[in-house]
């Protein structure tokens, strides 16, 4: 490791407690960074011996292979706070901060924009990467801007604005290329009663939860709505819900979710994701895209 490696770095940790499905291999390397400079200089030091370097936030939309990660992985949950200026609706939020935690934090300030995004079991960063959306909001409507590091340049950091990242349903430049989200910038709208905000913010967590089974572990939704259809709709259509393999289920409250009933493997739920798209596909003519971005499996094209 060099005699000077950063503080933090550890070896072997089983990435399965850093996922909301709970499975997932060891790190060869892994920390989780305090602050900024902790992290460029983490970064830094996987660059200088070519290592592989992958971030995660919340471990909502992930699904990390049994046989584990190479290289260093970075958790960026730690990276929290916000500022929020109630006068212009300019909202900073780190990387790390939950998105839950944010949307209840701008509703009691007045801010109208991110209602919506209360009942989403991600981080700021994760928002940003995969344009995280619900009930008909989603982040790039209210996004201003991201401050990003490149782990292979220069080592600083620089803003990239939102209307420069190619945002699509679910999608964005940063899911390919090495861009680490240190912040975002929001744009709300200010002047609105903050009770009503945080009532409407309130409503769509209820909403939510009373529909999805988060009382035990997923990634949230599997599939990307194949517009106009509903991938829930689709899957459950074919009474495909409650098909498990292994510990892996398509839950019976809603067909777009995958639960991991207490054993599954990261195995187990890849197999039972290929299993439904092959079913829809055979019904339908419809392909299935996965939402859930997949580590440490071989490439397949999606």
């Amino acid at each position: 490791m060099g005699p000077n490696p950063p503080p933090g770095l550890r070896p072997g940790v089983p990435l399965q407690e850093f996922t909301t499905w709970r499975v997932g291999g060891p790190a060869e390397w892994f920390a989780e960074p305090a602050d900024g400079d902790q992290l460029v200089a983490l970064a830094r030091w996987a660059r200088e011996r070519d290592l592989p370097l992958r971030v995660i936030g919340a471990g909502s939309n992930l699904l990390i292979a049994d046989g584990g990660l190479p290289g260093l992985t970075l958790c960026v949950r730690r990276l929290q706070g916000s500022r929020v200026d109630g006068e212009s609706g300019v909202v900073e939020a780190e990387a790390g901060e939950p998105i839950p935690t944010l949307a209840r934090k701008v509703a009691r300030a007045g801010l109208h924009g991110l209602e919506w995004a209360v009942g989403i079991p991600g981080t700021v960063g994760g928002a940003v990467v995969m344009n995280a959306g619900a009930q008909g909001g989603c982040t790039a409507e209210w996004l201003d801007s991201v401050l990003v590091l490149d782990p292979s340049g220069s080592g600083e950091p620089h803003r990239i604005r939102a209307t420069d990242l190619d945002f699509d349903y679910r999608h964005s430049r940063l899911q390919h290329e090495p861009l680490l989200v240190l912040s975002a910038r929001f744009l709300l709208e200010p002047g609105h009663e903050p009770a009503a905000v945080t009532a409407r913010t309130s409503a769509n967590l209820h909403s939510r939860t009373s529909t999805q089974p988060y009382q035990q572990p997923s990634c949230g939704s599997v599939f990307r709505n194949p517009e106009p259809e509903k991938a829930g709709r689709l899957v459950e259509s074919l009474g495909l819900k409650g098909t498990r393999i292994g510990g892996a289920e398509v839950s019976p409250l809603h067909a777009n979710f995958i639960v991991n009933t207490g054993d599954a493997t990261a195995a187990d739920i890849d197999t039972l994701i290929n299993l439904v798209r092959q079913r829809v596909r055979e019904s339908t003519g419809i392909d299935l895209h996965p939402e859930v971005k997949r580590l440490g499996f071989p490439p397949d094209g999606d």
